[in-house]
């Protein structure tokens, strides 16, 4: 038994604590600084322990963290430092979830000579996308574009929006106000959110997308000097990204954060009822011949443990757990800055987490390279 801790016992968080505990491989403990969002935990899930703790308080992070394995970082993108600082310094692992690209920087940063392994961005976007993306471009003898989507949106749109808050409203705020790394024409360059509007039809259904931030992880650095056009950008159904920027500039409502969560929160409900979407196109020369390869699911809500769950809750959480099963397993480096392109494809689909993602063609693909999978874990 691994001894974890989460920090968060939100809408991710939680399912993450159920996913990891029903392994019987971990020991789990759920931290929040909500004592609401504490007991909720304790009441829902038998094989977790549950505490109240506030990352701000040294000492108390401290105690928690001595003498566990590795620790998650579920909590607002503000906080992470404090937890991944305090993570090196107990020489436990490190996994977060986080979208902020200044916070990966300085996570990088601590990296540097840590006896652990710090491994952020494990989620949906960033993280399985750039796995994803990572492992069509290997398969080019020269790159030419790599664009990726991903959205997660409600199955039943009913609002101005469009849209139904399906995860942490912080990182979605985040997202939609901070610049937009990508690689234009072969030169790093950061890009406004919101723009570069586009829109493309898939199975019947209309959709739109535009540059947010942080979707890319590290694949800048990565593909640098070896792609033409990296970019990433959010799905929404067509209409979305106007009301955004009429909230969000017009309004300046960008410029007030904690109102502006405040007002999607009051007026926008929380959804089970969603579907995730990743589509990720990359183009290149191969033998001699142009060439392209696009990966395109749909994911749905479905149930672990005997409660449904959304689909950004299964997708993200299992992208983490399975992130952190690897490290467990020794498929990782055990320490130092891990990238999300270090995961390698098959051995993410094929483990018991991350095995939500795959399809029938992976898996004959994968089994001929000698990755075997197994059931999800969890159903």
């Amino acid at each position: 038994m691994r001894d974890m801790l989460i920090v968060g016992a939100g809408k991710i968080g939680t399912v993450i604590a159920d996913l990891l505990a029903s392994s019987g491989d971990y020991a789990v403990t759920v931290a929040d600084r909500d004592p609401a969002a504490v007991e909720r935990v304790g009441a829902e899930l038998a094989r977790v322990q549950a505490c109240v703790l506030d990352v701000g308080d040294a000492d108390a992070l401290a105690a928690e963290l001595e003498g566990r394995w590795a620790v998650i970082d579920a909590g607002p993108f503000d906080i992470g430092m404090r937890i991944a600082a305090a993570a090196v310094a107990q020489r436990v692992h490190y996994l977060n979830l986080t979208e902020d690209v200044a916070s990966t920087r300085r996570v990088r940063e601590l990296a540097n000579g840590a006896h652990s392994a710090l491994i952020p961005q494990c989620g949906l976007a960033p993280g399985f996308i750039s796995i994803v993306a990572h492992d069509l471009a290997a398969r080019f003898d020269t790159l030419l574009d790599v664009r990726m989507r991903v959205g997660a949106l409600p199955k039943y749109p009913s609002n101005g929006l469009k849209y139904n808050l399906t995860w942490s409203t912080d990182g979605l705020i985040n997202e939609y106000l901070n610049p937009c790394e990508a690689i234009v024409d072969g030169v790093r360059r950061e890009m406004p959110a919101l723009e570069e509007l586009e829109h493309f039809s898939l199975d019947g259904d209309d959709y739109e997308a535009f540059n947010t931030s942080g979707g890319l992880g590290t694949l800048c650095d990565t593909l640098d000097g070896r792609v033409r056009n990296l970019n990433y950008r959010t799905v929404r159904y067509r209409g979305h990204r106007d009301v955004m920027k009429l909230l969000l500039h017009d309004l300046r409502l960008g410029e007030r954060r904690a109102l502006l969560k405040d007002i999607l929160e009051s007026a926008i409900p929380v959804t089970m009822q969603d579907v995730v979407l990743v589509f990720v196109t990359v183009s290149g020369r191969r033998e001699g011949l142009l060439m392209q390869e696009t990966f395109a699911r749909k994911l749905y809500a479905g149930e672990v443990n005997g409660r449904l769950r959304s689909a950004i809750q299964l997708t993200t959480a299992s992208a983490v757990c399975a992130v952190l099963d690897l490290l467990a397993a020794g498929r990782l480096p055990q320490a130092g800055f891990v990238r999300q392109e270090d995961v390698d494809f098959c051995d993410f689909v094929t483990n018991r987490f991350g095995r939500h993602f795959l399809t029938d063609s992976e898996e004959v693909r994968c089994a001929a390279s000698g990755v075997l999978a197994g059931p999800p874990a969890g159903v």
